[in-house]
């Protein structure tokens, strides 16, 4: 078990420049109307040709009562300060998840800001929480922090998805390990839907940062790397998963369909505690644990962390 951070020697091919969030908030408002049609929405089909898919920027500016002036300086990132109240206005006519009216929130405080304050460059884990984890005896567990860092897991987690600590820092790195690695593609059997899930969290992630050098050099490096990546990114979608299904092949024990539960630390609220489990008793439950027991063995340990 490691609790080292996952990218502090992160390579910058994009020279670390910050996001820009007055681009991020035109295009994400853009995205968003693009995936709606006037049908969706309430108000009639048009017949007329339509030169970009989805809503226009007229439509939207109907339904959430705000002038098409005012739309077209927000989008141009020339708006003046925008109130709770229009946010909720735009958010309720494009039908915005929870998440994604968070990161438009997000978004505009940071434009409204003007001066950014970069955060802590090192990511600690609490010594409790390490000595949680460890305790933690047949349930793959981890904990994930700014820009999909993995800091600190249990041997569980290992033997389930690798051995982590085998690998540099930097690349302990949920976005990296996707993208990157052939043997993390592999061990997904919905690897797309993986994929999109951090995809999104790092969405959400520089919606709340968008002056942090280090998650820009992330999404310049995978940009670069991965032409899979450029289009999920492109697509502006953002979410957070609290919960779910993760299905996977493990190269030793087959296939395993776990639950996972994510928990916001109170203390770190850029800090989530990830679980896995199966029911208790079960076939999925005997299988959990045989990579725990075999997860010592050193060739093992090969199998487990395949490199490309």
């Amino acid at each position: 078990m490691d609790d080292r951070p996952g990218t502090e020697e992160a390579a910058d091919p994009g020279g670390g420049r910050p996001l820009d969030p007055q681009a991020e908030i035109g295009e994400f408002l853009r995205s968003r109307r693009a995936r709606l049609r006037p049908e969706d929405v309430g108000l009639p089909a048009s017949g007329r040709h339509r030169r970009v898919p989805g809503l226009r920027r007229e439509e939207l500016a109907q339904l959430s009562a705000v002038s098409v002036a005012y739309l077209t300086r927000l989008e141009q990132g020339r708006g003046p300060n925008v109130s709770a109240e229009v946010l909720d206005a735009l958010a309720g006519a494009l039908r915005l998840t929870h998440a994604e009216h968070a990161h438009l929130t997000h978004l505009v405080k940071c434009r409204q800001r003007r001066r950014y304050s970069p955060p802590p460059q090192q990511q600690q884990v609490r010594a409790p929480l390490r000595e949680l984890l460890a305790a933690m005896d047949g349930v793959p567990a981890y904990i994930v922090g700014r820009r999909s860092d993995i800091l600190a897991w249990n041997p569980m987690a290992a033997a389930v998805f690798g051995d982590w600590d085998r690998l540099p820092a930097r690349e302990r790195n949920w976005a990296r390990l996707v993208f990157l690695r052939p043997d993390q593609r592999r061990l997904f059997v919905d690897w797309e839907s993986k994929a999109a899930d951090v995809v999104g969290a790092l969405r959400l992630d520089a919606g709340c940062h968008p002056d942090d050098p280090q998650l820009s050099a992330l999404v310049g490096e995978l940009s670069v790397k991965s032409e899979e990546f450029r289009r999920l990114w492109a697509r502006h979608d953002v979410k957070e998963k609290n919960h779910g299904v993760q299905r996977l092949h493990h190269p030793l024990v087959g296939d395993l369909t776990l639950s996972f539960e994510s928990f916001r630390l109170p203390d770190d609220y850029e800090q989530s505690l990830i679980t896995h489990h199966v029911q208790s008793g079960s076939a999925a439950a005997e299988n959990l644990r045989l990579p725990a027991r075999w997860g010592a063995d050193a060739t093992t340990a090969e199998v487990l962390l395949q490199r490309p």
